[in-house]
């Protein structure tokens, strides 16, 4: 009958080898979950700007389609609107909440053609769910004979 002694190599682990093991797993698993996290959160963000895209554009436009007689009355066209996330989810879910303005005002420049122009400055601001705010600006003209005429 043979007793074989065991060899070094086939000796366990320590506790130091088991406590590097656990603290690096903890480690990549902790990387895995933050990437997840910010992966939602750049998402979010991206839905927001796109939202934000689409809101601005509906506006410029609507105005577009004004007639010149419209763009130039006091009042027809708001100065001030908010508008939300998902409008047909069910009222309290539906997300952020935009909030923007549209600034009308004389062509900059001092052109023989600038009494029949007029810019029109959307401005558009949010605050998201990690509090950070956010804005976007488009600034478009309008000409006296332009877009409208062909519509109406």
């Amino acid at each position: 009958m043979r007793i074989s002694c065991a060899r070094h190599s086939e000796q366990g682990t320590t506790l130091i080898e088991v406590i590097m093991a656990c603290g690096l797993l903890v480690t990549v698993g902790a990387a895995i979950l933050l990437s997840f996290s910010y992966g939602f959160f750049a998402m979010q963000l991206a839905r927001e700007n796109q939202r934000a895209t689409q809101i601005v554009l509906e506006k410029v436009e609507t105005i577009r389609l004004y007639s010149w007689d419209q763009v130039n009355s006091n009042g027809f066209i708001p100065i001030s609107f908010t508008d939300v996330y998902d409008p047909q989810a069910a009222a309290g879910k539906q997300g952020v909440t935009y909030k923007g303005t549209v600034l009308i005002t004389n062509f900059p420049t001092g052109v023989s053609y600038s009494a029949n122009l007029r810019q029109f400055t959307v401005n558009l601001q949010w605050t998201n769910s990690r509090n950070l705010v956010r804005s976007r600006t488009l600034t478009t003209w309008v000409a006296k004979d332009g877009l409208q005429n062909y519509v109406y």
